[in-house]
């Protein structure tokens, strides 16, 4: 069983940066496409950026390009989310996600096999 634990999330004011992190149980990376996901009050989880198992392909959500980046230490199990310029919109709470179908399935999000608790990230303005 894949555990995702996240954390790092927390309140910042606008222009801001935060790094969260996703700690993944077992060598969940060789096996899955990781990424992060967000769901904002009243709207739908959205793909937020990830990467492919081999680790050699990223994706980011328009949104977020050339402000956020998803890395990962494999020898810790873990993913980073680096957030720079941080926006009011950017609130949501972030989930780590894998998908053994790849990348661009995660990105969809339809076939995601296992989900972090979530982290609360706010940004005022």
């Amino acid at each position: 069983q894949v555990q995702l634990v996240e954390s790092g999330g927390g309140l910042v004011q606008a222009g801001d940066s935060l790094r969260l992190s996703c700690a993944a149980s077992g060598r969940t990376f060789s096996v899955y496409a990781t990424g992060w996901f967000r769901q904002a009050l009243g709207k739908e989880r959205e793909f937020v950026a990830g990467f492919s198992s081999s680790g050699s392909r990223t994706n980011y959500a328009d949104s977020v390009k050339g402000r956020f980046t998803i890395s990962r230490d494999n020898a810790k199990n873990t993913v980073y989310l680096q957030m720079n310029s941080l926006k009011p919109e950017d609130t949501a709470v972030y989930y780590c996600a894998v998908d053994r179908l790849g990348l661009q399935s995660l990105r969809v999000g339809a076939r995601v096999e296992h989900w972090g608790q979530g982290t609360q990230v706010t940004v005022s303005s």
